[in-house]
């Protein structure tokens, strides 16, 4: 496996290969789910792509940045155990040349939910991905299902921009007691990680978006929002300075009394 650092490097890299090429865009902290991604990239395609890139552009509290896990070396590792042919991990520079002045903006879905709760978010997430793709030029970009809301704006953008990457979402990928994997649980403390998997525990159940609101804030959770809409059930809620995010697949009329349509 190859770890290239420029955009140049990269170019000429895969313009040596030939066949399919599967992309997994990532922040690092690698677990599980993205380690699913990989391998189903490497299933599908002749040549797998791994980037790993803490995008600053995406964060809308500069201590959240600061505390964002770095394990570099340990991805690097993971990666190429998965069977990636490459990492890419640029620095900001590479990434961004123009210094952020260009921007790909979407003006409906990424006000709501976590959009409405982290303000600018969705522009770095769409901004990086983009640029991402533009430089892999992926047949297949993976994401999980996890951060449902980006999965689909990124496929959103990608109709809109007639990317010609297919836009592929994976389940969920779990701890034993239900927790969604994500880089952040890693500055879960003791306490804390003892009450997270609440939140899917109480989005799977059978109660109100309200009611579950109501069982979250009484168990310690500082709630963002719970809502159902698009068949689903989403919440973001946090645990001291962690900010845990989850959805379930959602039939409304499911719920006591009427839910959010």
């Amino acid at each position: 496996m190859q770890v290239l650092h420029s955009v140049a490097e990269l170019r000429a890299a895969l313009a040596a290969r030939r066949g399919t090429r599967g992309f997994v865009p990532t922040m690092g902290a690698l677990h599980a789910g993205h380690t699913a991604l990989i391998d189903q990239s490497v299933a599908d395609n002749d040549t797998t792509v791994v980037s790993i890139y803490v995008n600053p552009t995406q964060f809308d509290n500069a201590a959240d940045l600061e505390k964002y896990p770095l394990t570099l070396e340990a991805d690097q590792a993971s990666a190429a155990s998965h069977g990636a042919d490459f990492v890419f991990a640029p620095n900001y520079a590479e990434m961004y040349p123009d210094g952020f002045s260009y921007r790909v903006d979407e003006t409906a879905f990424s006000r709501e939910l976590c959009g409405a709760h982290r303000p600018g978010h969705f522009t770095g997430v769409l901004t990086v991905v983009m640029k991402l793709i533009n430089i892999v030029r992926p047949d297949v970009a993976y994401f999980g299902e996890k951060d449902y809301q980006q999965l689909e704006l990124i496929r959103g953008m990608a109709e809109a921009f007639f990317l010609e990457t297919e836009i592929r979402g994976l389940p969920t990928v779990r701890e034993h007691d239900g927790l969604a994997l994500s880089s952040r649980n890693l500055n879960l403390d003791a306490a804390s990680r003892e009450i997270a998997p609440r939140l899917h525990e109480l989005i799977d159940s059978e109660l109100t978006d309200e009611e579950v609101r109501a069982r979250l804030g009484a168990e310690g959770f500082d709630v963002d929002y719970v809502e159902s809409k698009y068949g689903r059930r989403f919440a973001a809620a946090k645990l001291g300075a962690v900010r845990l995010i989850d959805n379930v697949a959602r039939n409304v009329a499911k719920q006591k009394g009427a839910g959010n349509q």
